[in-house]
């Protein structure tokens, strides 16, 4: 795999996570009856940044964060040879009739988020459900649009969108990459 760009950078990505922190509240009309959801594993860790981000600006020290595996949920699930590995769901709070913010990295086919959406409401029935992605890269197989987007970079099937997060790979960074294999 060749990088092909820098598409977002330390600095770029701290300025992304604020303004979609301002665009959760202000569409909520603030934070009172919100809930963060991200999902395993960068959706988990950019969920933190933005909670961080909302409780400071909001100042509520109450507001929720959970973390989402949807391992068993995927609709591959049957058809992969290998034993997938299977994270721990943390979600310790009610989210019945919560505004829950679904965050993940990356909106590609919208699979992912489809077997959220049956995950959580296994757990509950939310007020409503909001979708906050890093990076919308297009190639939707199913109806899903996100609600918050981080930025949209219109991708070839042969490119790929890596998200490198401190956390989880020592940078921040959004790189494009060519997966083509040439």
């Amino acid at each position: 795999m060749k990088i092909k760009a820098l598409i977002i950078d330390q600095a770029s990505l701290e300025r992304t996570i604020t303004r979609l922190a301002h665009e959760i509240i202000e569409k909520n009309k603030g934070s009172e009856n919100l809930v963060l959801i991200g999902m395993r594993t960068r959706g988990e860790f950019i969920a933190r940044r933005i909670h961080s981000k909302i409780s400071e600006i909001e100042n509520n020290s109450n507001l929720k964060l959970g973390v989402l595996d949807i391992t068993l949920y995927r609709d591959d699930f049957r058809n992969r040879l290998k034993q997938p590995k299977v994270s721990v769901t943390n979600i310790t709070f009610d989210i019945n009739d919560k505004d829950i913010i679904l965050i993940d990295d990356v909106l590609y086919t919208g699979r992912t988020v489809r077997a959220a959406l049956d995950a959580i409401m296994d757990l509950g029935r939310p007020q409503s459900i909001q979708l906050c992605i890093l990076v919308d890269r297009g190639h939707r197989q199913m109806p899903i649009k996100a609600n918050y987007v981080g930025k949209n970079i219109p991708t070839s099937i042969n490119e790929e969108v890596k998200v490198k997060l401190l956390e989880v790979d020592g940078e921040d960074a959004v790189y494009l990459i060519d997966s083509s294999g040439e």
